[in-house]
């Protein structure tokens, strides 16, 4: 069902048959008004937060002059008879509505925090702009294009374009048959989203990236031999066409990261080691979320930690994207073998060298090709094994007849 808000206000006009501007008392502004058009979500300790609330604050009558105004989308709009109020239809996102504030947020929130404090608000007023029956498309190009007072991530437009509407489809597709839930921020600061970089969605474009054996192949002759750990927020259409045929590969992704992390964690809080951390980067003062709800962890470690774990794995890839082996038939020992063989030493020894910055360790094309290296070498032993296996049953078939 739509819901009403009333603005009070001093005057207004039409700036076009589908835009009002009107003059609205700050004292009585309704906060509660939804932010589903916005690119991102207030921030009580941002720089553009304190700027609005002290400005509105130690001189109240003087804000509408300094204040840029708020940017409003309303289903239907219409005065009272006095023309003092305006009376806001609101449809809400499960209606198909994009209604609510599309630029502002910051200065609403403002507005309820002066007048929790007490503070008197009645000769504050702001300029509001309302645009009447938007689109989805339209409200957000309004909201991508508005101008803000401080920097809006390039992750928070990409999400306001909804090029991330792809990976969020297929994770909701996956808490259903999981029973699970995924935490992860497509925006600024996003509401019950961790600040984990584990829980960026670009993280999650990055484990994908990992486990794409076409486009990062040292056996061809690309330039790229590895994926990279950069963000690379921006989306073309090429771009999500070719991560929507990796999707079926993130939960692999993810399983992968899990278990290192399950890994690292017992070999820190062996008996012998207690209390003594001889992986360079790793921090058992911190935690880490994952993405997965699941998962959290009493140590942090770099966002990228586990990339070149999982790109090896792409090894085990077609160039269909299907496991030339079966998955659980290999993940486990091959993830053991990496570890204990390699990536564990390689920690350790950057711990001795006193060497700590956690990006640097975790781009080190060494061990990307160290790890890549021992991946054909592993999948090859497999393979012979098969074909030893089945040469095996084939005389002991022939033995039968």
């Amino acid at each position: 069902m739509p819901k009403n808000w009333a603005l009070k206000i001093d005057q207004f006009f039409n700036a076009n048959p589908h835009c009002i501007i009107a003059t609205a008392h700050v004292d009585s502004f309704p906060s509660d008004l939804p932010l589903e058009p916005n690119i991102r979500e207030p921030n009580r300790k941002s720089s553009t937060y304190r700027q609005i609330f002290d400005s509105l604050t130690t001189e109240p009558e003087k804000f509408f002059e300094r204040h840029s105004g708020i940017v409003l989308c309303a289903n239907k709009v219409k005065p009272n008879t006095k023309k003092t109020q305006l009376e806001l239809e609101i449809l809400e996102a499960c209606e198909g509505g994009s209604d609510g504030i599309i630029n502002g947020g910051h200065t609403v929130l403002a507005f309820q925090q002066a007048r929790e404090y007490k503070y008197d608000l009645s000769e504050a007023r702001v300029k509001v702009t309302i645009h009447i029956g938007l689109t989805e498309d339209e409200a957000k190009d309004i909201a991508l294009a508005s101008n803000t007072s401080a920097p809006v991530d390039a992750r928070s437009k990409v999400n306001a374009r909804g090029d991330y509407k792809f990976l969020k489809q297929f994770l909701a597709q996956k808490e259903r048959e999981q029973g699970t839930k995924f935490r992860v921020a497509y925006y600024q600061n996003q509401s019950g989203a961790p600040k984990n970089p584990q829980c960026n969605v670009n993280h999650l474009i990055k484990l994908m990236n990992c486990l794409d054996r076409n486009k990062y192949n040292p056996d061809s002759k690309s330039r790229t031999k590895h994926p990279p750990v950069s963000n690379t927020p921006s989306l073309s259409e090429a771009e999500r066409q070719r991560l929507s045929k990796l999707l079926p590969l993130l939960p692999k992704g993810l399983w992968i990261e899990q278990r290192l992390f399950q890994v690292i964690e017992e070999h820190i809080t062996k008996p012998k080691r207690k209390g003594v951390v001889d992986l360079a980067s790793i921090d058992a003062r911190k935690n880490t979320l994952l993405p997965d709800s699941r998962y959290s962890f009493g140590f942090s470690a770099p966002a990228d930690i586990a990339m070149p774990i999982v790109a090896a794995y792409r090894v085990f890839l077609d160039e269909n994207y299907n496991w030339i082996i079966p998955f659980d038939e290999f993940a486990e020992d091959f993830l053991q073998h990496l570890w204990n063989n390699y990536y564990k030493k390689y920690l350790v020894s950057e711990k001795l060298a006193g060497n700590t910055v956690g990006s640097k360790i975790c781009r080190n094309p060494v061990i990307w090709d160290n790890l890549y290296v021992s991946a054909q070498s592993y999948l090859n032993q497999q393979l012979l094994k098969i074909v030893s296996s089945s040469n095996t049953k084939r005389e002991e078939l022939k033995l039968v007849n």
